[in-house]
This record gives structure tokens, C-alpha cells and sequence, in this order.
């Protein structure tokens, strides 16, 4: 027999609050479309787990893109639906992401990748989402319809042309560190949306690994870290040998 809790990497659970380990290739949650989300199988998760008759409350406090893996959290209660997404709002949840990017052949040394001239640092810039069509442009002047966005960065790792950043957002704008890195010539390993020549299945390498947040009703800090997918371990094996996981 197959339970709904086969298909879910559950990394936190108690009354209030569930974490999981985002699959690539998932939408976190749904619209007016019919596909399969991570809201509806946690929902039935719930359902069959604690055997609860009707509709089951499940608030999603924030989201990750399709092809992003890695720590998602929603909520079980209203009230910690609210609390929640007060802390994401304010920004007083840490997110901590991992990118694989490559250099260009043709340009491994630009001026516009500060990661090629220090370990770590701040990236800086005004997104406006293009008419028309699903994409994020950065824009050189702030405009009307822009807006800031910040993002630390440290680069862990290091092998010939591949480069593992660590990236801590300010701020939480659609698509965000997707477009920040693909600007300065380095797309996300596996984004041919923006930019990327390589695939990787259904995903792209950009990972949540971790969130901190204060419980909703206990106020303590919780972190929450997700594992890597393991085709990670595979395709960026040399990469990640002297990185901890």
C-alpha cells in the first residue's frame, strides 16, 4: 500500500508548523490550475496521518519556485498562518540558499561577478517583472514599477569552472537570486530560462538549505536544514567533497 507520507521528506512537524524537503519540479502551491502542488499533497498527508474528516487548514506562508529544492514551511493553524508570514514580511525569517553556477568560457574573469575578486560580499539591484512574458529583468535605475533587492553571498567551494555560492536574501522578490547571478553572466546551473546551456532534469541547482524562524506560539528559534538532493551529490561530486552537507 502507498501512504501520501512516502512522497513527503518531512524535516519538522508538531501541532503548529510542518517542514519538508521540496522535490524540484513541484509548484509549491496552486491557483486556478489543476496541476499537482506541495500544499495539496501535504493536505492529504495531513488527511490520512491524523485521519481528520473534511477540508484540512494548511497555510502557505511562503513559496519556492518549480525547479527550486530545499526547506518549505507552512502552517497548520490560522493563527500561526498569521505570525508566519508577519515574520517573512518583516524579514525576520533567514533563509540560507545554495547555487551552483559556472564561469563563461568565453569572459571567466568578469568585472560584473564580484565573486571573482572576493570570497564574500552584497549584491544589489532593481528588478521590474517583463510584460508579457514569465521573467524578471534587472533594470540599471530604479523605476516606477521596480524594485530593490539585496543578497549576501559567500562562495564555499570552487572546481575548475563550477562555483557554490552561499546566499542569504534581504529581501524575497520573484525570482530574485535567479536573476541577480544570471545578470552578471553566471545563470544557476540547469536555468535555461535565464540563460543556462546545461539541464538538469526538472530542476535548476538552487537549493533552500535552510530556514530560522521563532515558533509561532513557543517564540523559540527553530532551524530547519534540508539535505541535498542526491543528483547533487552525483553531478557536483567534486565540487562538494570539501563542503560539510
Amino acid at each position: 500500500m502507498t501512504f501520501f507520507a512516502d512522497y513527503l521528506d518531512i524535516l519538522y512537524e508538531d501541532n503548529h508548523c510542518l517542514a519538508l524537503n521540496k522535490p524540484a519540479g513541484w509548484p509549491t502551491t496552486h491557483y486556478q490550475g489543476k496541476e499537482e502542488t506541495v500544499d495539496r499533497l501535504v493536505k492529504s498527508y495531513l488527511k490520512e496521518k491524523y485521519r481528520k474528516p473534511g477540508n484540512v487548514f494548511l497555510g502557505v506562508v511562503h513559496r519556492l519556485d518549480k525547479p527550486v529544492t530545499g526547506a518549505l514551511l507552512f502552517a497548520r493553524t490560522s493563527k500561526a498562518a498569521a505570525r508566519l508570514c508577519e515574520q517573512f514580511r518583516l524579514g525576520a525569517v533567514e533563509k540560507v540558499y545554495w547555487a551552483v553556477v559556472e564561469e563563461p568560457a568565453l569572459c571567466p574573469t568578469s568585472t560584473k561577478a564580484p565573486w571573482q575578486r572576493q570570497e564574500s560580499g552584497i549584491l544589489e539591484d532593481w528588478l521590474i517583472k517583463e510584460p508579457a512574458v514569465p521573467r524578471v529583468a534587472v533594470t540599471p535605475a530604479p523605476t516606477p514599477r521596480s524594485q530593490r533587492v539585496s543578497v549576501m553571498f559567500q562562495v564555499k567551494a570552487r572546481h575548475q569552472r563550477l562555483i557554490l555560492l552561499e546566499l542569504r536574501p534581504h529581501t524575497g522578490r520573484k525570482h530574485q537570486l535567479r536573476v541577480q547571478l544570471a545578470s552578471r553572466g553566471y545563470p544557476i546551473y540547469g536555468d535555461n530560462r535565464y540563460g543556462s546551456p546545461y539541464r538538469l532534469g526538472h530542476a535548476i541547482a538552487l537549493h533552500a538549505r535552510s530556514l530560522t524562524f521563532f515558533h509561532p506560539t513557543t517564540r523559540e528559534p527553530i532551524t530547519i536544514t534540508a539535505p541535498l538532493p542526491r543528483y547533487w551529490l552525483g553531478r557536483f561530486a567534486y565540487l562538494l567533497q570539501n563542503v560539510s552537507l
